[in-house]
């Protein structure tokens, strides 16, 4: 894995290692049911990168949770938020060519979105 050229973590990385101790100081109880949350709002995640949803950032709250209990969940996080940062950038100092992918790329899926409540006459607000 590799590190970063300043050393520094991720600034998440180290509100979950600032919070640990205080963590660990909390009952069996609270912490199992906390793990457990963590489980379930990881696998919600992990769903929703093939259904409708935020699968990263909720793939990555769940990971939070979890490194406060794991060892193997921080490790995940952190390779986690080293492979996003990298992919913001290669997007952002990418070629023209690749930014003019991305781009039409995200104007597509809005267009389809669109065209998804329009066809379907999803209401936009309730009621």
């Amino acid at each position: 894995m590799a590190e970063e050229p300043t050393g520094e973590r991720p600034p998440l990385i180290e509100r979950v290692r600032a919070r640990r101790e205080q963590h660990r100081g909390r009952s069996r109880f609270y912490r199992i049911g906390f793990a457990s949350l963590g489980f379930l709002v990881l696998a919600a995640g992990v769903v929703m990168l093939v259904t409708p949803g935020p699968g990263l950032p909720v793939i990555v709250l769940g990971l939070a949770m979890l490194a406060l209990e794991f060892a193997w969940a921080e490790r995940w996080l952190e390779r986690l938020l080293e492979k996003a940062e990298q992919a913001v950038e290669q997007v952002a100092h990418g070629s023209p060519v690749r930014r003019a992918l991305v781009l039409g790329a995200g104007v597509l899926t809005l267009a389809f979105v669109v065209a998804g409540f329009v066809l379907w006459d999803v209401p936009l607000l309730p009621g």
